[in-house]
This record gives C-alpha cells, structure tokens and sequence, in this order.
C-alpha cells in the first residue's frame, strides 16, 4: 500500500480548516495546518508535502497570491501542487475553476471556490495527487 499522503492547509479561518481537515483525514489523508502565511511558508520549508490547500485573502489582503508566487522561485517548494480555495474568484484574474485570465498572474494548479463541496474537495485533491505522482514518474 502506498504512504499516506501529506497536505497542508493555509488558511486564517480556524473553523473553516478544521471542516477541510475533518473531511481530508477521514478520506485517509495526514493534515497539518498553518493559520497565517509565515508559519505556512516555515512548515513547507521544514516539512515534505504532497499538496497545499491555500485560502488567498489572509492578513493585510492577498497573502495567499504572494505565498504562491514565493513558492513559485523556490526550486524545491515550486514542485508542489496548489490548490486554491477561495471565495473571490472573480476579483483575482478568474473566470473559470482553474482556467486563469492571465496564466502567470499566479502560480496554481486548480482553484475551487468557498464554500467547496466535500466530494469536489477530494475529487481536486485526488487529481492533483495523481497529476504529481505522474510528473515524477516521467522525471524518472
């Protein structure tokens, strides 16, 4: 059987992770959480993660959007698939679930809106699992 997989939710909604955690760790899944993009950003440079769960609109406004970009110019931590879980689609350059307006505007691999639906949740992190295990398998 294959290892358990790691994810780490970013998100400054404490109730809202824990209903994203509960859903995760019952589908079989190891969840850590981070609250703030500082120690979200400390936890992925101190720990393997197979995905991250990003909330885009943290602190002072988009943290999330310049926590990705930051993990997009780290060589190591770029090879992580990103799924943004967000409720402002359409004011960050979206006009579709995944499809951006403007590709390099932020570095993702899916986006889903709140409130998500649990078996979205897990059908988009099941996806981006099996898209990463497949590049590596090509790397190879």
């Amino acid at each position: 059987m294959s290892q358990q997989k790691k994810l780490l939710i970013i998100d400054d909604d404490p109730d809202f992770v824990e209903g994203l955690k509960s859903i995760l760790v019952a589908a079989k899944y190891s969840v850590d959480a981070a609250h703030n993009p500082k120690d979200g950003f400390q936890a992925l440079q101190s720990k393997h993660y197979d995905l991250l769960l990003l909330d885009i609109m943290m602190g002072r406004g988009a943290e999330g959007i310049m926590l990705a970009r930051k993990l997009n110019k780290d060589p190591k931590l770029r090879e992580i698939p990103v799924l943004i879980i967000t409720g402002i689609r359409e004011q960050i350059a979206f006009l579709f679930p995944g499809q951006a307006v403007h590709p390099h505007f932020m570095p993702i691999d899916e986006l889903v809106e709140k409130p998500v639906e649990p078996k979205l949740l897990l059908d988009k992190v099941s996806e981006l699992l099996q898209r990463a295990q497949a590049r590596k398998a090509q790397v190879k």
